[in-house]
């Protein structure tokens, strides 16, 4: 008890000399209202910030609320913050299992919907925790209102990495905090190697059928508890695949007889690849070009195991078909990355071609008739050369 109290009046005389009064509020200095306090769900902290004020009036200061009853901890602890009106006391945590301030961290599954209606486990992570008031009256009685300010977050664990462009060597997009995203950076980059150390380049003229793309999907700033796991990835002739043919790659387990699946579930990062192939509707065009979706679990360690067995994972068998999608999508990042294919392969320009093979029947044509004028003047040579030869031989008879 001693060492707690040491601790309670160690901060308020290092927040003293930063403390307000109640008359430095003016008219924000009333009741405590639940609007009191604001909390942004971050992609790698959650922020939250109360009014100071109402602690004020109601017998406080900002060194009495304490975050999850974590009183030793400084990270902990809020700061105030004048510089805007009105005033807020400050806390900010990292979203870490066992390092987030005493939070608690709930995972709950329900079926998916929308584009991930395929999967009938589609977790969600919960943070919360409270921040109350401590009263330091000593006594039977108190006439201090005691304060609990409560947060929560969701954080889905699903996402959608949308039409992967690879006209540039790697794509990657920061998520913006919407209702909470548990990720501060998901990309995807497509390789020419199986090392995945040379960026695939797009050629003028696309790339040649069957070259093996090789593609990456990485989770980075992600707390360690959480892998990245690839439920579904699928090309679409539009970049968005809403009435639009196309062609999955895998589905869960069912993978396309030409997709290798390299890594998927066992770290932050997944890989596979497969051949480059075009689109039969494009056949008219030069090139064919078509986008990469992959819709992205993140699992907790001790889960993703179980994820990885077909039967969690879906809820239906859609075989790898091109079919028509019907429905609308609300993906939480969205990423472009445009493949082009050759649809054809010529060596030679078909103009080219004629003329060239016109050319070559005029050359036999000269040639031709230079033999014959040659043959015709040996003939008529020879003819003379006989008729000498009987001349002379009748004069010596």
């Amino acid at each position: 008890m001693a060492l707690f109290s040491f601790l309670i009046l160690t901060s308020l005389c290092i927040a003293g000399r930063e403390a307000l009064n109640l008359s430095d509020c003016g008219a924000y200095a009333r009741r405590p209202e639940p609007t009191d306090i604001s909390v942004v769900c971050g992609t790698s902290a959650i922020n939250l910030a109360i009014q100071v004020c109402p602690v004020i009036y109601t017998g406080y200061n900002k060194s009495l609320l304490i975050l999850n009853r974590i009183f030793d901890d400084e990270s902990c602890r809020g700061t105030l913050d004048t510089s805007v009106t009105p005033p807020v006391v400050r806390f900010t945590f990292p979203i870490r299992e066992g390092n987030a301030c005493g939070s608690n961290f709930l995972t709950t599954s329900a079926p998916g919907t929308g584009i991930f209606s395929d999967f009938s486990n589609i977790q969600t992570v919960n943070v919360s925790g409270v921040i109350r008031s401590f009263d330091p009256t000593i006594g039977t009685i108190t006439y201090n209102a005691e304060l609990k300010y409560y947060y929560s977050c969701a954080y889905p664990l699903e996402y959608l990495i949308n039409n992967t462009q690879v006209d540039v060597s790697s794509s990657s997009i920061a998520l913006r905090d919407n209702n909470g995203s548990f990720i501060s950076t998901l990309s995807m980059s497509l390789y020419q190697d199986i090392n995945y150390t040379k960026p695939l380049s797009m050629p003028p003229l696309g790339l040649e059928l069957r070259t093996d793309i090789y593609v990456q999907v990485v989770a980075s700033n992600l707390t360690s508890q959480y892998l990245v796991l690839l439920d579904r990835c699928y090309a679409s002739v539009n970049p968005q695949p809403t009435n639009s043919t196309f062609f999955n790659l895998f589905v869960s387990c069912s993978i396309d007889q030409l997709t290798t699946m390299l890594e998927n579930g066992d770290s932050q990062k997944a890989r596979f690849h497969f051949p480059a192939f075009r689109f039969i509707e494009q056949q008219n065009e030069t090139l064919s070009t078509y986008y990469l979706h992959c819709i992205t679990r993140l699992c907790e360690r001790s889960t993703c195991s179980t994820f990885k067995q077909c039967n969690n994972r879906r809820r239906r068998r859609r075989g790898v078909e091109s079919t028509v999608i019907q429905e609308s999508i609300t993906e939480p990042s969205v990423l472009t990355v445009a493949i082009r294919t050759k649809t054809e392969t010529s060596i030679v320009p078909k103009e080219e071609a004629l003329s060239a093979g016109q050319s070559d029947g005029k050359g036999a044509s000269v040639g031709l008739g230079i033999a014959v004028a040659v043959l015709i003047v040996i003939g008529v040579a020879a003819i003379l050369m006989a008729a000498t030869f009987y001349r002379k031989l009748k004069r010596l008879s």
